[in-house]
């Protein structure tokens, strides 16, 4: 399944890798983007949100919100 997790605090291409890292240790992850200028992060994965609200607040970020993601065709 396709999320964005919206995070505070991305604030430049460093700390937006930091987050994809973290993230793509995990099993169960296969894809993880950072957009640091919109604080999102977006994330192929089959795991729940508590273990990608964990992960991603172990990288030193507030994780505001997980959406699903939606694509252009639906």
């Amino acid at each position: 399944m396709k999320k964005v997790i919206e995070v505070e605090d991305l604030c430049c291409k460093r700390c937006a890798e930091r987050a994809e890292k973290k993230l793509l240790l995990l099993d169960g992850v296969t894809g993880a983007r950072a957009n640091y200028r919109k604080n999102l992060v977006f994330v192929e994965t089959t795991l729940p949100d508590s273990i990608l609200t964990q992960t991603v607040e172990l990288a030193g970020f507030l994780v505001k919100c997980i959406r699903p993601r939606r694509g252009i065709f639906g």
